[in-house]
């Protein structure tokens, strides 16, 4: 897997290439690109986390900033394409976080902050990351999301690892195998039944 780019900090996104067009993906008021199916949440964690436990999802939580060319590219790349968005609509809550933001938050262990508080408490360093939640919290109280995550996906993903890292969570693969091993295991299942792996779209 070569390298994967993110973004470090609003100023340094200028020196980057663009890599997808803003016309395509809709701006919130931050200024962030954005999808109509994320979740509307009051920025309650626990509570947003048991709305999406009742639907028997997983819950995500995207770490996003304005001006960034790979969040851009993650929205414009992947989540345009409706398998993609499909399955992660069906198996996934999406709660998006700016990076650099002043929305109030509750952490899960009912601390409250700002966004970019949130962030740096979690060790979100750039965007776009990906941070996804254990789905069951009973017996969990007093533990914050660092403590509560299951898997990260630091930095951008090319389509064809994106949507096999939401697998790999929604299968509950992570219990069992690395994801790595996971990637590896699908490219060559889909190689041996004779269909296109095209890691690089």
């Amino acid at each position: 897997m070569k390298r994967r780019d993110f973004c470090l900090t609003a100023g340094a996104t200028a020196m980057l290439p663009m890599l997808g067009s803003p016309a395509l993906a809709k701006l919130n008021a931050d200024g962030i690109h954005t999808q109509d199916w994320f979740m509307e949440s009051f920025m309650d964690l626990r509570e947003d986390h048991g709305e999406v436990a009742a639907q028997k999802k997983h819950f995500a939580i995207f770490f996003e900033q304005k001006g960034c060319p790979y969040c851009a590219a993650m929205h414009e790349k992947n989540l345009s394409v409706p398998k993609i968005s499909n399955f992660i609509q069906e198996k996934f809550g999406v709660l998006q976080v700016n990076i650099f933001g002043s929305r109030e938050v509750t952490d899960f262990d009912g601390k409250t902050m700002e966004e970019r508080q949130l962030a740096r408490r979690w060790g979100v360093m750039f965007t776009p990351t990906i941070v996804f939640i254990k789905p069951n919290l009973d017996g969990l109280d007093g533990l914050n999301g660092k403590q509560l995550q299951i898997a990260r996906m630091p930095g951008y993903f090319k389509r064809f690892h994106f949507i096999t890292f939401f697998e790999y969570i929604a299968g509950d693969h992570y219990e069992t195998i690395d994801f790595q091993r996971f990637l590896q295991a699908k490219a060559d299942k889909m190689r041996e039944e004779g269909k296109e792996v095209d890691i690089w779209g």
